[in-house]
């Protein structure tokens, strides 16, 4: 009979504030401090009260920031002899750098560390060995990069040379089973800032292998940001990620986003979808969608910025949609569209038609960057022929 796991206890922070006490496993209970003030809620899921909040796993809104895959072994392998591997000892690691609001520490009461001193922008994306110098952060900001995901990344801040002002960024790389996926999603980003959807700064280095993204969870003045999933809003866990539809997305923007700017969030999310399409993105599901917000009370609630946008078909020909609409998960074509942004999103048939061009002419035009950009750099050849095969696959079914 296997031994019961031990049971760990951390401290919710929001900023400098002790929130509460989160432990577990068998069950996972939260629990507020006394008298906390509502707007320091962890989730707009869980607002303050003096009942725990109780479940059988750990809640989604302290799941979100969980590595998964290459990221989990990862951080197992630098840890396994020195601490265990189980999800409270894990945020306990990782816990002082997260996306969103949320911080944690082990129980007692010190607030998070702050972070090192930051790096130079301009030497990351020209340095000339980008595989020796992501190798050298990921040793470096590993275990301080709280950041969901399967794809290699971390967490660091660098310093602007031209303003000098620090901010923070995300750093990707990729393995080889995902060849040039850096330049794959600069070139994906890219239609997706110049259809005219809201995105975060983005960067390619010079080499092409990392893909640089400013943090869109900051405030201007350095505070953090509530940031929060879909999977988090739908009450699932990562596992569920690709468990969900169009629909239902839909439904929890005009649950949580606030009323001013539900309007502009439905056809964020329906033009992100005809993008999905058009670039063949395979992975837009609930944890590449959320919300972001200063105080959960404010009438300020607006969905993220679009991120995470990738051609998945280069690597997987037959990839499908994350995510079902009307019952099916396939590229669906012009009509299904079009039916769900008048159903669904409330949009005319003339805002449609406006959307549908503002994307073709975006990925035609990016197709043409992508073009050149091959032409200088033989090594991306290959993997820009695929991406240009799936996306005129993709305009097709638009244009259908």
């Amino acid at each position: 009979m296997p031994e019961p796991s031990p049971t760990s206890r951390l401290t919710v922070w929001i900023e400098n504030t002790p929130a509460g006490i989160l432990e577990g496993p068998d069950p996972y209970v939260f629990a507020y401090r006394p008298d906390l003030a509502a707007s320091l809620a962890v989730s707009l899921t869980m607002p303050v009260r003096l009942q725990s909040w109780t479940d059988r796993a750990l809640h989604p809104i302290f799941q979100m920031n969980l590595p998964e895959g290459a990221m989990l072994i990862a951080i197992r392998q630098a840890i396994a002899k020195i601490a265990r591997t189980d999800d409270l000892s894990l945020l306990q690691i990782l816990g002082g750098n997260q996306t969103g609001r949320n911080r944690f520490t082990s129980a007692d009461p010190k607030p998070p560390q702050p972070p090192p001193p930051p790096e130079a922008l301009d030497d990351i994306l020209k340095y000339p060995d980008t595989q020796e110098l992501f190798r050298d952060l990921m040793d470096r900001y590993l275990l301080q990069s709280g950041i969901s995901g399967v794809q290699p990344k971390v967490m660091i801040d660098a310093r602007d040379r031209t303003t000098l002002r620090s901010f923070s960024y995300i750093v990707k790389s990729w393995d080889s089973d995902y060849p040039d996926l850096a330049a794959n999603e600069y070139f994906c980003m890219t239609a997706v800032k110049r259809s005219g959807l809201p995105t975060p700064e983005f960067y390619l280095s010079e080499d092409g292998r990392l893909f640089v993204m400013k943090r869109f969870d900051l405030a201007a003045d350095g505070r953090n940001l509530g940031f929060e999933d879909m999977c988090v809003l739908q009450g699932a866990g990562t596992d569920g990620k690709y468990d969900s539809t169009c629909e239902r997305v839909v439904k929890s923007i005009n649950s949580f986003v606030s009323p001013q700017h539900r309007g502009a969030a439905r056809e964020i999310f329906f033009q992100s979808l005809l993008l999905s399409v058009a670039l063949r993105n395979g992975d837009g599901h609930l944890k590449n969608y959320g919300v972001i917000y200063d105080d959960p009370l404010s009438n300020d609630i607006r969905l993220a910025p679009v991120y995470d946008v990738v051609t998945t078909t280069a690597y997987i020909p037959r990839d499908i949609p994350a995510l079902s609409l009307g019952g099916s998960k396939k590229w669906w074509n012009a009509a299904a569209l079009r039916a769900f942004g008048v159903a669904h999103c409330g949009l005319s048939q003339g805002k449609i038609g406006r959307i549908f061009t503002a994307v073709t002419a975006a990925v035609i035009q990016t197709l043409g960057d992508v073009r050149h950009y091959a032409g200088e750099h033989p090594s991306f050849r290959d993997t820009a022929a695929r991406m240009g095969a799936e996306w005129q696959k993709g305009l097709e079914t638009l244009m259908d």
